[in-house]
């Protein structure tokens, strides 16, 4: 370390930057700072959002502001209030848990999914937007991979609220199949969304930002599990939203991924019942040891589909108890 101290400067005073050049290179780095590199537009410049309709009105008749989560005085970055926000695979489990988180923080929330009819807890959901937060949850019955009516709904929610802002990607399965027996259809089930909301945030020109769901499965190989094609297209999703928010970061459309470990939901639990094995080896498996639940993602969904995370995209946010660290 002592030799590295005594160095340094004499490969400081070495260096072709002598120091009349000085003045000039602060200027040069004012003039980068403040320019946009050439063939990216500009993205606009935004204040922080306005106050939740309820906090606006305590704070004029004089009374004590709301206090709740997205307030003009309390992280207001994180404040979705007037946001429209799409989650595919919102009718249970992970996707209904962000659904509601992004409630609480004041968007209002499209829930996509397969199911004819929603879980129970959905419309407690429901109930909750409306009559708590002030704003609504909505549900449409779609299997993503029916591209054509899948576009054909985006463009209808695009065209009644006027915009787009944010989607989060739930929507996918967990299959345990032998990469000798996957087939071509198994593998396209999770692409397809990010398209067609990106096409209508492009054509209202606000910006906005997706969050897709990948998992650990997409840096790990999961000990006990033959599910190759699985984590290779979770791979392969962390991959694509790199090379979608290279893309359409000129739009001002950020794209990160979120990567989860084992999350205990009624899908897993099923499985347990199966392999009940598992439900005693997974937690040993992570640093924390023990299981996470949809709930510890909340947060997750909300600073990715806010301005909290503005200068973020084509990044992973791995929550997985330390598994892949290990």
């Amino acid at each position: 370390m002592a030799t590295i101290l005594r160095t340094a400067p004499r490969a400081f005073r070495t260096s072709t930057l002598a120091p009349r050049s000085v003045p000039a290179l602060q200027c040069r780095l004012k003039h980068d700072l403040h320019d946009p590199p050439q063939g990216h537009a500009p993205v606009a410049e935004r204040g922080p959002p306005d106050a939740p309709r309820e906090e606006a009105a305590a704070l004029k008749d004089g009374s004590k502001a709301a206090s709740y989560l997205g307030t003009s005085k309390r992280l207001p970055e994180f404040n979705l209030n007037d946001k429209v926000v799409l989650v595919t695979g919102a009718a249970r489990g992970l996707g209904l848990v962000q659904a509601e988180a992004l409630l609480e923080a004041g968007a209002t929330v499209y829930a996509l999914d397969r199911l004819p009819e929603p879980s129970p807890d959905f419309y407690r959901v429901q109930k909750r937007a409306a009559e708590e937060l002030g704003t609504t949850l909505h549900y449409r019955q779609i299997d993503v991979r029916d591209v054509p009516k899948l576009n054909e709904i985006i463009r209808n929610i695009s065209e009644t609220q006027g915009k787009l802002d944010g989607l989060i990607a739930a929507a996918g399965i967990q299959q345990e199949t032998s990469a000798l027996e996957y087939t071509q259809k198994d593998a396209n089930t999770m692409f397809e969304a990010t398209q067609a909301v990106a096409k209508e945030m492009i054509r209202h020109g606000r910006g906005g930002s997706i969050a897709i769901i990948a998992s650990m499965s997409g840096t790990v190989a999961n000990r006990g599990l033959i599910c190759s094609a699985y984590n290779a297209s979770k791979a392969g999703l962390i991959q694509l939203a790199r090379n979608l928010a290279s893309e359409w970061g000129p739009h001002g459309i950020r794209v990160n991924t979120i990567s989860p470990g084992y999350i205990v939901t009624a899908m897993v639990e099923a499985l347990f019942e199966q392999y009940p094995e598992r439900e005693r080896e997974w937690p040993t498996q992570n640093m924390l040891g023990k299981l996470s639940k949809p709930e510890e993602y909340r947060g997750a969904a909300v600073f990715l589909i806010s301005d909290a995370s503005s200068f973020m995209t084509g990044s992973d946010m791995r929550i997985d108890g330390g598994h892949a660290a290990w």
